[in-house]
């Protein structure tokens, strides 16, 4: 059997809140469809949607996404403008260079160049 990805979702506190950071950061109109869930559609990518649960968020996450970047500092910075919170300093290695971060929920995406 094969499956196709069609949407990643976020378990968060503030779907709308945390929808129009991800949309300021993909592109996309933010939709919530009701208080307990909100999506994007970002451009050229698969949905992204928030989703209300009651528990917070306790250790480092499984699985996050990396988002490309021309100017990593350049993007982080945009990011921080818009609420994430850098963790260390751009990292460059022989693959080229990211920075990783966290979205207001404390949810760690990176941006990469290489």
């Amino acid at each position: 059997m094969r499956a196709i990805v069609s949407e990643i979702v976020f378990d968060c506190a503030d779907p709308a809140g945390l929808v129009r950071f991800w949309a300021g950061l993909l592109g996309g109109d933010p939709v919530d469809r009701g208080p307990d869930w909100s999506y994007v559609e970002p451009p050229g990518f698969v949905r992204v949607a928030f989703q209300r649960v009651p528990e917070g968020k306790a250790v480092k996450n499984r699985l996050h996404l990396d988002l490309h970047a021309a100017d990593v500092a350049a993007a982080a910075d945009e990011a921080a403008r818009m609420g994430a919170v850098r963790v260390g300093g751009v990292v460059e290695d022989e693959a080229g260079r990211f920075q990783v971060l966290l979205d207001p929920e404390g949810n760690e995406f990176c941006f990469v160049a290489g």
